[in-house]
């Protein structure tokens, strides 16, 4: 049995900022009203002259390729997780696949799973190495909400959290025991799907889009903010376990922390049931909003840029989100 190691990691977010007071011009809301239920300061705009989904994730690829010590030309496959994708279809890793010039006959899965959808992503990868099928996968985060959310007052309280960015991983096979992806943990409950959710355009409608599904409430993201809360630090707190468990660990063997970039609460909350001290746990949530997919490898970046993981870590990645669907993996860098 082969072991998949994170030999390179990479992000890119757009350029442009907002911050809660450029909300506060367009909605009735303002900064202390986000912050104290969020966390969230500012966060980044795709701009629809340069920036799609595809670009962003490429991007972030090519700078966890560069610090890999690898080219396009040497992944295997692409598994590429979105719930803002550029057309409905085909999948966005294959128009990535395109702008990277990764060659003709190289895999490409689009993974759905939302806020959890890095983490299901980087599950399948970590399996097609294990079984050896595969040597380098590349495990892509990318997403562009800003274009999709209702920025009026009615729409508030989901405009404010989101954003859009890019993250990547490189992982590739090593027979080095003990280092790498130690588990992955992958759950799922239906019952909580329009709890956190956008309706429209469905293919269960007569007529799939027409202008009165366009311009209907059920075209804009919804979301239960309390259930979801509810639920988001129970399953964070029981995936994470599960993951320690499984490695006969407990939270005292654990460096670093890097959650989905959910809400800042979310995170305390989490961080204080594990007993883990401030800086184990890694929050740019503050800076970027919550970008879904592309939260967690955003984060994982930023973190190794920051030197907050170093080799021989133990690094825990653990998300939750639409669906419900949660998630976690234990890392050895």
């Amino acid at each position: 049995m082969y072991n998949s190691i994170v030999k390179g990691i990479g992000h890119y977010v757009p350029e442009k900022i907002v911050t809660n007071d450029d909300l506060a011009k367009i909605m009735d809301t303002s900064d202390e009203w986000i912050t104290e239920r969020t966390g969230i300061k500012e966060r980044r705009y795709f701009d629809p002259k340069k920036d799609t989904v595809q670009s962003m994730g490429a991007e972030a690829s090519r700078i966890a390729l560069d610090r890999a010590g690898l080219k396009p030309e040497d992944v295997d496959m692409i598994v590429f997780a979105t719930l803002s994708p550029h057309y409905y279809f085909p999948g966005s890793g294959v128009l990535m696949q395109r702008e990277l010039g990764i060659p003709a006959g190289v895999p490409s899965l689009d993974v759905r799973n939302a806020c959890s959808g890095f983490m299901y992503s980087l599950s399948v990868a970590d399996q097609f190495i294990k079984t050896g099928m595969y040597k380098t996968v590349l495990v892509v985060g990318s997403e562009i909400h800003s274009s999709g959310l209702d920025k009026t007052t009615r729409g508030r309280n989901v405009a404010v959290i989101f954003g859009d960015g890019a993250g990547a991983a490189v992982l590739q096979r090593s027979e080095e025991k003990g280092r790498g992806i130690l588990s992955t943990h992958l759950h799922a409950d239906g019952n909580f799907a329009e709890e956190l959710c956008i309706k429209q355009p469905s293919s269960a409608n007569e007529v799939w889009m027409n202008h009165d599904i366009v311009d209907h409430p059920d075209s804009r993201p919804y979301m239960n903010g309390n259930l979801v809360f509810k639920h988001a630090v129970v399953r964070f707190l029981e995936v994470i376990g599960e993951a320690l468990k499984a490695n006969q660990m407990t939270s005292e063997d654990i460096n670093l922390l890097i959650p989905h970039q959910a809400n800042l609460r979310i995170s305390e909350f989490v961080r204080m049931k594990l007993k883990l001290a401030e800086g184990m746990v890694f929050n740019n949530i503050m800076k970027y909003g919550n970008t879904t997919a592309a939260s967690i490898p955003i984060a994982l970046s930023e973190a190794w840029e920051q030197g907050k993981i170093k080799e021989g870590d133990t690094i825990c990645l653990a998300a939750f989100g639409s669906g419900f669907t949660w998630a976690s993996a234990l890392i050895k860098w």
